[in-house]
């Protein structure tokens, strides 16, 4: 039995769900892969696959022995890969997860001319605010505001994010402009993030001149995304403290104005992030750097390096 093509052969069954697809994609007869599979799991004695007329699906044993297998074939690959090809010509499937707006306003907007860089390297983006579980979702990088902690984990500071407070000038003709954060208490509306899957909400604190006012106030709406909070400063319903490369665009346009602007909040740190014990592959490597880069050129962030 030809062993690396077995497993590349269950492996396959298992991501397609059927043996003609599997064997379609590895352009081999029906009955190969059927009989590859076959000796593979009388090679291991125990059984992978549940066989009915209508489906495949992995045994309990299966699935531990796919989890295993798979990744060790990416890593086969990604060696097989460097091996032949530069640095500069990566290729193969890079799963990475950042927040929704980061992916809107920074990512795909530049990926035409991502892919004209790196032709063979596909990207699947998990656009969302949720925690991310990298080694069971088999996430290669995830991109975070805030701390990193976890030891398992290699963190590389893109940049960092200033903080706005805005308003539409509809909200701010029609409740006024606040000119200290006391003012937010009472007679304003504001939006507020909500971290997912909880209700701890992302706390509002303003400094100047050495005096800091936590700001609690009042909020018609709630969100845990921060493409739905944007949505909601420009729809009218409230005042919004957030990153300045989100609301910097509606600012320029007039569409939005910032308030308290001597108020400042400390600019929170961004990080791109992966598994300290993963071998950094030539796609993630190339993803890094092209995230690097944006950050360093957009308008809206500021440099890597201690917040403020």
């Amino acid at each position: 039995m030809d062993y690396l093509t077995a497993v590349r052969a269950f492996v396959r069954v298992v991501e397609s769900g059927s043996f003609a697809k599997a064997a379609d994609s590895l352009q081999l007869p029906r009955n190969s892969v059927t009989k590859l599979v076959q000796s593979l799991e009388a090679h291991l004695r125990i059984k992978l696959l549940n066989r009915t007329t209508r489906r495949v699906s992995m045994t309990s044993d299966g699935a531990a022995y796919y989890e295993r297998m798979s990744r060790l074939l990416e890593e086969w690959d990604e060696v097989e890969d460097e091996l032949a090809r530069a640095r500069s010509h990566p290729r193969g499937r890079l799963r990475v997860d950042m927040g929704t707006t980061i992916a809107s306003l920074l990512l795909i907007p530049t990926l035409a001319q991502f892919h004209v860089r790196y032709p063979d390297v596909q990207l699947d983006i998990g656009a969302s605010d949720r925690p991310v579980d990298m080694v069971g979702e088999r996430v290669d990088c995830v991109i975070r505001a805030g701390t990193v902690s976890d030891p398992s984990l290699i963190a590389r500071q893109l940049g960092n994010l200033p903080q706005t407070t805005v308003a539409t000038p509809s909200y701010l003709e029609t409740h006024g402009v606040p000119t200290h954060p006391d003012d937010l208490e009472t007679g304003h509306q504001l939006i507020r993030y909500t971290y997912a899957g909880s209700t701890r909400q992302l706390p509002i604190v303003l400094a100047r001149d050495g005096q800091s006012v936590t700001v609690r106030g009042n909020h018609f709406v709630s969100v845990n995304d921060t493409s739905a909070m944007l949505a909601a400063t420009l729809a009218g319903l409230g005042i919004m403290h957030g990153p300045a490369f989100i609301t910097g665009r509606h600012v320029d346009s007039g569409a939005l104005v910032q308030v308290l602007g001597d108020w400042q909040a400390p600019a929170v740190p961004i990080y791109i992030v992966y598994p300290a014990n993963r071998h950094l592959s030539a796609r993630v490597r190339v993803f890094v750097d092209w995230m690097l880069d944006l950050f360093r050129n957009s308008p809206y962030t500021l440099p890597p390096g201690p917040a403020s």
